[in-house]
């Protein structure tokens, strides 16, 4: 355990930002499962909701610097590319 009260900070610091990184994360594995989903059962109205709401979260994750803006813009190509080829 750390004795001095800045590392003591950045310890307590880090564990949140963590959990809200965690956050985060989860809630795009949600939005790409749903899709998926969707994808297979050929509901495009319903994915291109979904989409827009996923695209949103990615970006903003991407700004506050949990995902690289190349794995980013990744996601959104794959979802967006996965959406399109329903007929």
């Amino acid at each position: 355990m750390a004795n001095i009260k800045s590392a003591k900070k950045r310890i307590k610091v880090t564990k949140t930002k963590t959990e809200r990184n965690k956050v985060q994360k989860s809630k795009i594995k949600m939005f790409v499962k749903k899709i998926d989903a969707l994808v297979k059962a050929g509901n495009k109205a319903e994915a291109n909701k979904i989409l827009a709401e996923a695209n949103k979260a990615i970006d903003m994750a991407a700004s506050k610097g949990v995902y690289h803006k190349n794995n980013a813009a990744r996601k959104v190509s794959r979802l967006t590319k996965a959406v399109n080829k329903i007929s």
